[in-house]
Protein backbone atom coordinates (compact mmCIF):
# COMPACT_ATOMS: atom_id res chain seq x y z
CA UNK A 1 0.00 0.00 0.00
CA UNK A 2 1.45 3.28 -0.90
CA UNK A 3 1.90 6.63 1.30
CA UNK A 4 0.26 9.43 0.25
CA UNK A 5 0.95 11.75 2.90
CA UNK A 6 4.58 12.15 2.82
CA UNK A 7 3.99 14.16 -0.78
CA UNK A 8 0.40 16.19 0.34
CA UNK A 9 2.40 17.16 3.72
CA UNK A 10 5.34 18.49 0.79
CA UNK A 11 2.80 20.64 -0.60
CA UNK A 12 1.02 21.96 2.21
CA UNK A 13 4.21 23.02 3.40
CA UNK A 14 5.13 24.73 0.31
CA UNK A 15 1.23 26.53 0.38
CA UNK A 16 1.40 27.61 4.45
CA UNK A 17 4.35 28.17 6.75
CA UNK A 18 4.57 25.93 9.25
CA UNK A 19 5.53 26.76 13.17
CA UNK A 20 7.84 24.18 14.62
CA UNK A 21 6.73 21.62 16.76
CA UNK A 22 9.28 22.35 19.90
CA UNK A 23 9.46 19.43 21.09
CA UNK A 24 10.73 15.55 20.05
CA UNK A 25 8.36 12.88 19.92
CA UNK A 26 11.54 11.24 21.29
CA UNK A 27 10.96 13.06 24.19
CA UNK A 28 7.15 12.75 24.37
CA UNK A 29 7.30 15.20 27.42
CA UNK A 30 5.71 18.40 26.06
CA UNK A 31 2.20 19.42 24.71
CA UNK A 32 2.66 21.54 21.83
CA UNK A 33 -0.20 24.45 21.14
CA UNK A 34 -2.16 23.60 17.82
CA UNK A 35 -3.24 27.22 18.18
CA UNK A 36 -1.83 30.69 18.77
CA UNK A 37 -4.97 32.52 19.48
CA UNK A 38 -4.36 35.14 17.92
CA UNK A 39 -4.67 34.19 13.76
CA UNK A 40 -4.54 30.77 11.44
CA UNK A 41 -1.24 30.41 11.22
CA UNK A 42 -0.53 26.50 11.44
CA UNK A 43 -4.18 25.69 10.07
CA UNK A 44 -5.33 25.75 6.31
CA UNK A 45 -8.70 25.49 4.80
CA UNK A 46 -10.32 21.96 3.32
CA UNK A 47 -13.76 20.88 3.32
CA UNK A 48 -15.08 17.62 3.30
CA UNK A 49 -12.39 16.02 0.47
CA UNK A 50 -10.43 12.63 -0.15
CA UNK A 51 -6.46 13.39 1.09
CA UNK A 52 -5.63 10.49 -1.76
CA UNK A 53 -7.05 12.40 -4.41
CA UNK A 54 -5.80 15.82 -3.11
CA UNK A 55 -2.14 14.12 -3.51
CA UNK A 56 -2.90 12.50 -6.34
CA UNK A 57 -3.79 15.82 -8.03
CA UNK A 58 -1.36 17.81 -10.67
CA UNK A 59 0.39 20.38 -8.59
CA UNK A 60 -1.10 23.22 -10.26
CA UNK A 61 -4.53 21.78 -9.67
CA UNK A 62 -3.88 21.00 -6.26
CA UNK A 63 -2.50 24.64 -5.64
CA UNK A 64 -5.67 26.37 -7.03
CA UNK A 65 -7.74 24.06 -4.91
CA UNK A 66 -5.96 24.74 -1.50
CA UNK A 67 -6.11 28.40 -2.17
CA UNK A 68 -9.81 28.53 -3.12
CA UNK A 69 -10.56 26.74 0.11
CA UNK A 70 -8.13 29.28 2.19
CA UNK A 71 -9.83 31.61 1.19
CA UNK A 72 -13.23 30.14 2.00
CA UNK A 73 -12.15 29.36 5.58
CA UNK A 74 -10.80 32.49 5.70
CA UNK A 75 -14.84 34.71 5.38
CA UNK A 76 -16.51 31.83 8.10
CA UNK A 77 -13.73 31.31 10.56
CA UNK A 78 -12.47 34.61 12.99
CA UNK A 79 -10.49 34.60 16.14
CA UNK A 80 -12.13 35.91 19.20
CA UNK A 81 -10.96 36.61 22.84
CA UNK A 82 -8.84 33.61 22.36
CA UNK A 83 -10.79 31.29 20.66
CA UNK A 84 -11.52 29.85 17.34
CA UNK A 85 -14.96 30.63 15.70
CA UNK A 86 -16.85 29.24 12.67
CA UNK A 87 -19.92 30.25 11.97
CA UNK A 88 -20.91 26.82 11.02
CA UNK A 89 -20.09 27.14 7.64
CA UNK A 90 -17.20 26.83 5.05
CA UNK A 91 -13.97 24.89 4.23
CA UNK A 92 -13.00 23.32 7.58
CA UNK A 93 -9.73 23.93 9.17
CA UNK A 94 -6.77 21.39 8.81
CA UNK A 95 -3.30 21.36 11.10
CA UNK A 96 -0.57 21.88 8.01
CA UNK A 97 1.58 18.98 9.90
CA UNK A 98 0.92 15.48 9.85
CA UNK A 99 0.69 13.03 12.98
CA UNK A 100 1.58 9.65 13.65
CA UNK A 101 1.15 8.51 17.20
CA UNK A 102 -0.48 11.67 19.82
CA UNK A 103 -2.07 12.50 22.53
CA UNK A 104 -4.83 15.45 22.15
CA UNK A 105 -6.60 17.80 23.77
CA UNK A 106 -8.99 20.64 23.27
CA UNK A 107 -11.99 22.61 24.41
CA UNK A 108 -15.05 23.29 22.34
CA UNK A 109 -18.41 25.03 22.99
CA UNK A 110 -21.42 24.65 20.31
CA UNK A 111 -25.23 25.84 20.07
CA UNK A 112 -28.55 23.91 19.88
CA UNK A 113 -29.11 21.89 16.14
CA UNK A 114 -25.03 22.06 15.70
CA UNK A 115 -23.21 19.29 13.65
CA UNK A 116 -19.14 19.10 13.94
CA UNK A 117 -16.53 16.68 14.58
CA UNK A 118 -12.30 16.15 15.06
CA UNK A 119 -11.04 14.55 11.67
CA UNK A 120 -7.81 12.62 12.88
CA UNK A 121 -5.50 11.96 10.28
CA UNK A 122 -7.44 13.47 7.72
CA UNK A 123 -10.67 10.91 8.85
CA UNK A 124 -13.35 11.57 9.99
CA UNK A 125 -14.26 11.86 12.76
CA UNK A 126 -14.65 12.04 16.50
CA UNK A 127 -18.46 13.28 16.72
CA UNK A 128 -19.95 16.62 17.90
CA UNK A 129 -23.45 17.38 17.88
CA UNK A 130 -26.47 18.20 19.41
CA UNK A 131 -27.99 15.48 21.74
CA UNK A 132 -31.15 16.34 22.33
CA UNK A 133 -32.21 17.22 18.62
CA UNK A 134 -34.38 14.32 18.67
CA UNK A 135 -34.95 14.25 14.33
CA UNK A 136 -30.96 12.69 15.08
CA UNK A 137 -31.95 10.51 17.79
CA UNK A 138 -32.65 7.61 14.51
CA UNK A 139 -29.18 8.15 13.46
CA UNK A 140 -27.64 8.11 17.32
CA UNK A 141 -27.22 12.00 18.72
CA UNK A 142 -29.30 10.46 22.16
CA UNK A 143 -26.14 8.98 22.55
CA UNK A 144 -24.08 11.94 23.03
CA UNK A 145 -20.78 12.88 21.12
CA UNK A 146 -17.34 11.54 21.36
CA UNK A 147 -17.72 8.31 19.35
CA UNK A 148 -16.06 7.31 16.21
CA UNK A 149 -19.05 8.28 13.66
CA UNK A 150 -18.38 6.93 10.67
CA UNK A 151 -17.46 3.26 11.95
CA UNK A 152 -19.08 0.55 10.34
CA UNK A 153 -22.55 -0.14 12.42
CA UNK A 154 -22.18 -2.17 15.42
CA UNK A 155 -18.10 -1.50 15.25
CA UNK A 156 -16.48 -0.44 18.46
CA UNK A 157 -16.34 2.88 18.72
CA UNK A 158 -19.36 4.21 16.82
CA UNK A 159 -21.33 5.12 19.56
CA UNK A 160 -20.04 6.69 22.54
CA UNK A 161 -20.03 4.45 25.70
CA UNK A 162 -21.84 7.12 28.13
CA UNK A 163 -23.80 10.35 27.43
CA UNK A 164 -20.35 12.87 28.63
CA UNK A 165 -22.06 16.55 26.90
CA UNK A 166 -22.02 19.17 28.78
CA UNK A 167 -25.18 21.53 28.92
CA UNK A 168 -25.27 24.34 25.53
CA UNK A 169 -23.59 27.55 26.60
CA UNK A 170 -20.60 25.24 28.59
CA UNK A 171 -17.17 24.43 27.84
CA UNK A 172 -16.64 20.72 26.97
CA UNK A 173 -13.04 19.12 27.36
CA UNK A 174 -12.00 16.43 24.73
CA UNK A 175 -8.19 14.00 25.46
CA UNK A 176 -8.00 11.87 22.49
CA UNK A 177 -4.77 9.06 22.82
CA UNK A 178 -4.34 7.52 18.98
CA UNK A 179 -1.79 4.82 18.69
CA UNK A 180 -1.98 3.74 14.63
CA UNK A 181 -5.96 3.49 14.35
CA UNK A 182 -6.24 2.41 17.75
CA UNK A 183 -8.27 5.18 19.36
CA UNK A 184 -9.42 6.19 22.74
CA UNK A 185 -11.30 9.54 23.36
CA UNK A 186 -12.92 11.20 27.09
CA UNK A 187 -15.03 13.34 26.92
CA UNK A 188 -14.88 15.57 30.20
CA UNK A 189 -13.08 13.26 31.77
CA UNK A 190 -15.17 10.05 30.94
CA UNK A 191 -13.89 7.47 28.83
CA UNK A 192 -16.43 7.34 25.55
CA UNK A 193 -14.24 5.51 23.13
CA UNK A 194 -11.81 2.83 24.81
CA UNK A 195 -8.65 1.53 22.42
CA UNK A 196 -11.32 0.98 19.43
CA UNK A 197 -9.84 0.67 15.61
CA UNK A 198 -10.56 3.95 13.88
CA UNK A 199 -11.95 2.52 10.41
CA UNK A 200 -10.30 4.62 6.98
CA UNK A 201 -13.59 6.06 5.95
CA UNK A 202 -12.12 6.99 2.57
CA UNK A 203 -11.17 3.24 1.77
CA UNK A 204 -12.87 0.80 3.98
CA UNK A 205 -10.63 -1.84 2.29
CA UNK A 206 -7.86 -0.27 4.06
CA UNK A 207 -6.26 0.84 7.46
CA UNK A 208 -6.40 4.15 8.51
CA UNK A 209 -3.39 6.17 7.36
CA UNK A 210 0.28 5.90 9.04
CA UNK A 211 -0.13 9.43 9.52
CA UNK A 212 -2.01 12.51 8.53
CA UNK A 213 -3.36 15.77 10.10
CA UNK A 214 -6.17 17.31 12.98
CA UNK A 215 -8.95 18.82 11.10
CA UNK A 216 -11.94 20.22 12.67
CA UNK A 217 -15.12 19.78 11.28
CA UNK A 218 -17.95 22.63 11.18
CA UNK A 219 -21.30 22.76 9.90
CA UNK A 220 -24.56 23.52 10.88
CA UNK A 221 -24.22 25.87 13.98
CA UNK A 222 -21.54 28.32 15.13
CA UNK A 223 -19.01 26.23 16.97
CA UNK A 224 -15.97 27.63 18.75
CA UNK A 225 -12.71 25.88 19.52
CA UNK A 226 -10.01 26.71 22.70
CA UNK A 227 -7.02 25.21 24.06
CA UNK A 228 -5.95 23.51 21.16
CA UNK A 229 -2.03 21.10 21.91
CA UNK A 230 -0.67 17.99 21.22
CA UNK A 231 1.70 16.03 22.24
CA UNK A 232 3.72 13.29 20.18
CA UNK A 233 4.34 10.45 21.54
CA UNK A 234 7.62 8.39 21.37
CA UNK A 235 7.49 5.26 19.81
CA UNK A 236 8.35 3.88 23.41
CA UNK A 237 5.06 5.45 25.14
CA UNK A 238 3.27 4.52 21.64
CA UNK A 239 4.34 0.65 22.45
CA UNK A 240 3.47 1.28 26.13
CA UNK A 241 -0.21 1.76 25.62
CA UNK A 242 -1.10 -0.99 23.15
CA UNK A 243 1.04 -3.45 25.61
CA UNK A 244 -0.98 -2.48 28.53
CA UNK A 245 -4.66 -2.76 27.39
CA UNK A 246 -5.65 -6.27 29.16
CA UNK A 247 -2.21 -6.74 29.79
CA UNK A 248 -3.62 -8.95 32.64
CA UNK A 249 -5.03 -11.57 30.73
CA UNK A 250 -1.17 -12.31 28.76
CA UNK A 251 1.79 -14.60 30.51
CA UNK A 252 5.18 -14.06 29.76
CA UNK A 253 6.87 -17.08 27.77
CA UNK A 254 10.05 -15.11 28.07
CA UNK A 255 12.23 -14.34 31.12
CA UNK A 256 14.02 -11.61 29.65
CA UNK A 257 17.48 -13.72 31.05
CA UNK A 258 17.69 -17.39 29.37
CA UNK A 259 16.43 -19.50 26.65
CA UNK A 260 14.72 -21.61 29.56
CA UNK A 261 11.06 -22.63 27.99
CA UNK A 262 12.59 -22.84 24.56
CA UNK A 263 13.67 -25.74 22.06
CA UNK A 264 15.32 -25.89 18.57
CA UNK A 265 18.19 -23.70 17.27
CA UNK A 266 19.10 -22.33 21.15
CA UNK A 267 22.81 -22.61 19.80
CA UNK A 268 21.74 -20.29 17.74
CA UNK A 269 19.82 -17.34 19.26
CA UNK A 270 21.31 -15.79 22.46
CA UNK A 271 19.60 -13.39 25.30
CA UNK A 272 20.81 -9.64 24.61
CA UNK A 273 19.68 -6.61 26.94
CA UNK A 274 16.21 -8.52 27.76
CA UNK A 275 15.89 -9.58 24.31
CA UNK A 276 15.85 -12.77 22.12
CA UNK A 277 18.42 -12.02 19.49
CA UNK A 278 19.09 -14.06 16.20
CA UNK A 279 23.03 -14.21 16.30
CA UNK A 280 24.22 -12.76 13.01
CA UNK A 281 25.00 -15.00 10.33
CA UNK A 282 22.95 -17.60 12.28
CA UNK A 283 19.22 -18.95 12.10
CA UNK A 284 16.52 -21.52 12.06
CA UNK A 285 13.86 -22.13 14.24
CA UNK A 286 13.54 -21.32 17.78
CA UNK A 287 10.13 -22.65 19.23
CA UNK A 288 8.36 -22.98 22.70
CA UNK A 289 8.41 -26.11 24.80
CA UNK A 290 4.42 -25.57 24.82
CA UNK A 291 2.07 -26.15 21.97
CA UNK A 292 -0.76 -24.19 21.00
CA UNK A 293 -4.21 -24.06 19.41
CA UNK A 294 -6.12 -20.94 19.62
CA UNK A 295 -3.69 -17.95 20.74
CA UNK A 296 -2.84 -14.01 21.23
CA UNK A 297 0.50 -13.27 21.22
CA UNK A 298 2.19 -9.86 21.56
CA UNK A 299 5.83 -8.79 21.04
CA UNK A 300 8.46 -5.98 20.21
CA UNK A 301 10.74 -6.64 17.74
CA UNK A 302 13.21 -4.45 16.40
CA UNK A 303 14.99 -4.95 12.70
CA UNK A 304 18.10 -4.11 11.31
CA UNK A 305 18.50 -2.70 8.04
CA UNK A 306 17.36 -5.23 5.27
CA UNK A 307 16.46 -7.61 8.47
CA UNK A 308 15.03 -10.68 7.53
CA UNK A 309 13.34 -13.00 10.49
CA UNK A 310 9.76 -14.55 10.77
CA UNK A 311 7.08 -15.70 13.62
CA UNK A 312 6.25 -19.34 13.09
CA UNK A 313 3.02 -20.03 13.59
CA UNK A 314 1.40 -24.10 15.10
CA UNK A 315 4.81 -25.38 13.86
CA UNK A 316 5.81 -28.96 14.60
CA UNK A 317 9.63 -29.07 15.84
CA UNK A 318 11.18 -30.06 12.30
CA UNK A 319 10.61 -28.69 8.97
CA UNK A 320 10.33 -24.90 7.08
CA UNK A 321 7.57 -23.30 8.94
CA UNK A 322 6.49 -21.45 5.80
CA UNK A 323 5.37 -24.33 4.63
CA UNK A 324 5.19 -27.49 7.00
CA UNK A 325 3.75 -24.93 9.64
CA UNK A 326 0.37 -23.82 9.81
CA UNK A 327 2.41 -20.47 8.08
CA UNK A 328 5.00 -18.25 8.67
CA UNK A 329 4.66 -14.66 9.62
CA UNK A 330 7.16 -12.59 8.07
CA UNK A 331 9.25 -10.26 9.77
CA UNK A 332 10.87 -8.03 7.21
CA UNK A 333 12.52 -4.43 6.70
CA UNK A 334 10.20 -4.08 3.73
CA UNK A 335 11.85 -0.90 3.13
CA UNK A 336 15.36 -2.60 2.13
CA UNK A 337 16.13 -1.83 -1.69
CA UNK A 338 17.19 -5.52 -2.22
CA UNK A 339 13.13 -6.43 -1.36
CA UNK A 340 11.51 -4.16 -3.46
CA UNK A 341 10.71 -6.69 -6.37
CA UNK A 342 9.28 -9.22 -3.70
CA UNK A 343 6.10 -10.95 -4.17
CA UNK A 344 3.49 -9.03 -2.58
CA UNK A 345 3.03 -12.12 -0.12
CA UNK A 346 6.45 -11.83 1.22
CA UNK A 347 6.40 -8.28 3.29
CA UNK A 348 6.52 -7.81 6.78
CA UNK A 349 3.26 -9.34 8.20
CA UNK A 350 2.33 -11.50 5.37
CA UNK A 351 1.25 -15.32 5.84
CA UNK A 352 4.41 -15.78 3.83
CA UNK A 353 3.76 -17.01 0.00
CA UNK A 354 0.12 -17.27 1.09
CA UNK A 355 -1.74 -13.75 2.28
CA UNK A 356 -0.30 -10.23 2.02
CA UNK A 357 -0.69 -7.82 4.51
CA UNK A 358 -0.83 -4.19 4.11
CA UNK A 359 2.75 -1.98 4.09
CA UNK A 360 3.87 1.07 5.50
CA UNK A 361 2.99 0.87 8.68
CA UNK A 362 6.53 -0.15 9.97
CA UNK A 363 8.79 2.14 12.41
CA UNK A 364 11.80 3.79 10.65
CA UNK A 365 14.43 0.59 10.71
CA UNK A 366 16.15 0.36 13.99
CA UNK A 367 13.15 1.34 15.83
CA UNK A 368 11.12 -1.31 18.19
CA UNK A 369 7.88 -2.24 16.55
CA UNK A 370 4.71 -3.58 18.75
CA UNK A 371 3.30 -6.26 17.07
CA UNK A 372 -0.07 -8.72 18.01
CA UNK A 373 -0.91 -11.29 16.46
CA UNK A 374 -4.62 -13.47 16.59
CA UNK A 375 -4.44 -17.54 15.79
CA UNK A 376 -8.48 -18.41 16.09
CA UNK A 377 -8.92 -21.28 13.82
CA UNK A 378 -7.87 -20.88 10.16
CA UNK A 379 -7.98 -17.42 10.80
CA UNK A 380 -4.68 -15.15 10.98
CA UNK A 381 -5.07 -11.38 12.16
CA UNK A 382 -1.65 -9.28 12.30
CA UNK A 383 -1.67 -5.71 14.04
CA UNK A 384 1.41 -3.78 13.54
CA UNK A 385 1.58 -0.68 15.75
CA UNK A 386 -1.66 -0.42 16.14
CA UNK A 387 -3.05 -1.20 12.81
CA UNK A 388 -4.43 -4.27 11.42
CA UNK A 389 -2.31 -5.25 8.13
CA UNK A 390 -3.46 -8.34 8.16
CA UNK A 391 -6.73 -10.61 8.31
CA UNK A 392 -6.83 -13.79 6.04
CA UNK A 393 -8.57 -17.18 6.57
CA UNK A 394 -5.98 -19.96 5.79
CA UNK A 395 -8.46 -22.57 4.59
CA UNK A 396 -9.49 -20.19 1.85
CA UNK A 397 -5.89 -19.53 0.21
CA UNK A 398 -6.17 -21.98 -2.60
CA UNK A 399 -3.26 -19.76 -5.11
CA UNK A 400 0.32 -19.79 -3.63
CA UNK A 401 3.52 -17.99 -4.58
CA UNK A 402 5.90 -20.15 -6.99
CA UNK A 403 2.69 -22.66 -6.77
CA UNK A 404 4.20 -24.53 -4.04
CA UNK A 405 1.90 -26.18 -1.59
CA UNK A 406 1.63 -25.54 2.40
CA UNK A 407 1.08 -29.18 3.54
CA UNK A 408 1.30 -27.25 7.35
CA UNK A 409 -1.33 -25.06 6.74
CA UNK A 410 -4.09 -26.59 8.11
CA UNK A 411 -2.83 -27.79 11.56
CA UNK A 412 -5.16 -27.18 14.44
CA UNK A 413 -1.70 -27.12 17.15
CA UNK A 414 1.76 -26.52 17.22
CA UNK A 415 4.37 -24.23 18.48
CA UNK A 416 5.20 -20.73 18.23
CA UNK A 417 8.86 -19.15 17.98
CA UNK A 418 11.30 -17.42 15.33
CA UNK A 419 12.59 -18.56 11.57
CA UNK A 420 16.19 -16.83 11.27
CA UNK A 421 17.33 -15.95 8.15
CA UNK A 422 20.84 -14.92 9.53
CA UNK A 423 20.10 -11.59 10.39
CA UNK A 424 20.08 -10.03 13.74
CA UNK A 425 16.87 -9.91 14.74
CA UNK A 426 15.88 -8.83 18.06
CA UNK A 427 12.55 -10.10 19.79
CA UNK A 428 11.26 -8.72 23.01
CA UNK A 429 7.98 -8.40 25.55
CA UNK A 430 6.86 -11.62 24.43
CA UNK A 431 3.57 -13.05 26.05
CA UNK A 432 0.51 -15.29 25.17
CA UNK A 433 -2.95 -15.30 25.60
CA UNK A 434 -4.65 -18.36 25.36
CA UNK A 435 -8.26 -18.41 23.74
Amino acid sequence: MKSFHHCLFATVIAFFSIPSSGSSAEDGAAFTPLFNGKNLDGWHGRPHFNPTKLAEMPEEERAANLAKWQADAEQHWRVENGALVNDGKGAYLVTNQDYRDYELRLQYKTVAGADSGIYLKATPQVQIWDYTDEGKFKIGSDKGSGGLWNNSAGAPGKDPLVLADKPFGQWNDVRIVQVGARTSVWLNDQMVVDHAIMENYWDRKSPLMVSGPIELQTHGGEIRWRNLEIRELSTQEANQLLATKDADKFQSIFNGKDLDGWVGATNNYEVVDGAIGCKKGSGGNLLTEKEYENFVVRLEFQLPPGGNNGLAIRAPLEGNPAYQAMCELQVLDSTAKKYEDLDERQYHGSAYGMAAAERGFLRPVGEWNFQEVTVDGSNITVELNGTVILETDLSKVTEYMAGSDHPGKDLTKGHFGFAGHGDAVLFRALSIREL
